[in-house]
């Protein structure tokens, strides 16, 4: 089995493409071991590692975070656990645990801008999500509310320097160039 990695524009997180679907749908993320232990087997391996301090899991590939440890010294033990787990057979998720799309608390609009909310989510999956992936993260809806999108990000990019760039300066223009309601995009945790 041969593992690609590819940087992030995220120093703290790498992309891991073990050459296979990592998650047939949605995505999952984990952001302490405990949560990663009880839904995944493999994301409770990676936080074993010490240093990983976040699991990302999306179609065919893995984005581990890191705190601290270089990655000349995580990567080996990374690639490992990646190919350990895929070749004992194991399943990615735990029984009765799925790929999760969206935070907890759902989705929150007004009825009356169901229309807009449907244009900006088909946006952002044909156009931005495809991209965001390609950088080992995700970014889903959570809000509109008075002309200010409200977008989560999970991946490679939450935490990432240049995510404020991509709210502000990529994804408001784009909305707001074809939904002019569209006045600000502010991320949620």
């Amino acid at each position: 089995m041969f593992i690609q990695t590819e940087a992030t524009p995220n120093p703290a997180t790498l992309k891991f493409l073990p050459g296979r679907v990592v998650l047939e749908e949605g995505t999952a993320d984990f952001r302490d071991a405990e949560s990663a232990r009880a839904a995944s087997p493999l994301a409770g391996r990676l936080f074993d590692i010490p240093g990983v301090i976040g699991v990302f899991f999306g179609y065919d590939f893995i984005t581990v975070t890191k705190e601290g440890a270089e990655w000349q010294h995580l990567k080996p033990a990374i690639l490992g656990t990646i190919m350990e787990h895929f070749m004992s057979g194991q399943p990615v998720m735990a029984a009765g645990e799925s790929g999760n799309e969206a935070p907890e608390g759902g989705e929150f609009y007004d009825a009356a801008d169901e229309e807009i909310v449907a244009v900006i989510k088909e946006l952002l999956d044909t156009r931005v999500r495809p991209a965001v992936a390609q950088d080992g993260g995700d970014i889903t809806f959570r809000g509109y509310e008075n002309g200010t999108v409200y977008l989560y990000m999970r991946g490679a990019c939450a935490g990432c320097p240049s995510s404020t760039a991509t709210l502000k300066h990529g994804i408001q223009n784009l909305l707001h160039h074809f939904v002019p309601e569209v006045q600000h995009v502010e991320q949620v945790v």
